[in-house]
């Protein structure tokens, strides 16, 4: 397998950067950077059939993923959950072919899985030392369990205010947990000393490249198992967008 990975953009000024660096944000205008792929190269070089033969999990899709090297992935099963009728609730919304991609399976419960196993894994893949990332609770959750299956170091800033059960699932996979007085900006500030403290990559929210190339494969999920067709339309609740 071959990632068709080209090189980062600017989703606003749409300023080009290598990949094969450490890569936050864009120093131009501080805005998201996004990979890109050769995707003429992937669609000729994969044949859908193919894909389906390889063993279910999101890391199916490795050629519109940014990590190089089979080896650098960092996977705890996450991805490839189920589509589920619901003919019930459809027949109540006038909708009648309405479906659920159920996310809960996921291994942390949450899609959060999917972007932290990308990001984590590209972020050893580069070297990177150790992970820090503010968070009231379900990417802190999912970013701690993949930084332990990847042996790094990670650091979670937390209002105190958080849920318990987000802090416990923390402190079980071995982050250091610190929480903040205040909200989710407040542990933000103290994230970020943390990461140019101790040379600490960020993987918070709009704040490194990755996270969104584990999310976006349910759109592939979604399409495959309805039979290539696109649905009509995605409901999609998001906080960060």
């Amino acid at each position: 397998m071959r990632s068709f990975l080209s090189h980062l953009e600017c989703t606003a000024c749409h300023r080009p950067f290598s990949a094969e660096e450490v890569q936050t944000v864009c120093p131009t205008c501080g805005k998201v950077l996004y990979p890109r792929y050769d995707l003429e190269g992937a669609r000729r070089a994969v044949d859908p059939k193919v894909v389906a033969g390889r063993p279910r999990s999101l890391w199916r899709w490795f050629e519109v993923l940014p990590v190089r090297n089979p080896a650098h992935i960092v996977s705890l099963g996450e991805g490839d959950t189920p589509l589920l009728p619901a003919p019930r609730l459809g027949a109540r919304l006038g909708c009648p072919r309405l479906y659920i991609k159920d996310e809960s399976v996921n291994p942390t419960g949450t899609f959060k899985a999917r972007g932290q196993a990308v990001a984590v894994s590209r972020a050893k893949e580069l070297g990177v030392r150790g992970l820090v990332i503010p968070s009231a609770g379900n990417a802190a959750g999912a970013m701690s369990a993949y930084a332990a299956r990847a042996g790094l170091p990670a650091y979670v800033f937390m209002p105190q205010d958080a849920p318990e059960a987000n802090k416990k699932e923390c402190s079980i996979a071995g982050a250091r947990l610190e929480l903040v007085a205040g909200h989710i900006g407040d542990a933000g500030r103290a994230s970020r000393a943390r990461a140019q403290e101790l040379g600490l990559l960020d993987v918070s929210t709009l704040k490194e490249p990755y996270r969104v190339e584990g999310k976006k494969i349910m759109a592939y999920e979604i399409v495959e198992a309805l039979g290539w067709r696109y649905p009509g339309a995605i409901i999609y609740p998001t906080g960060g967008g």
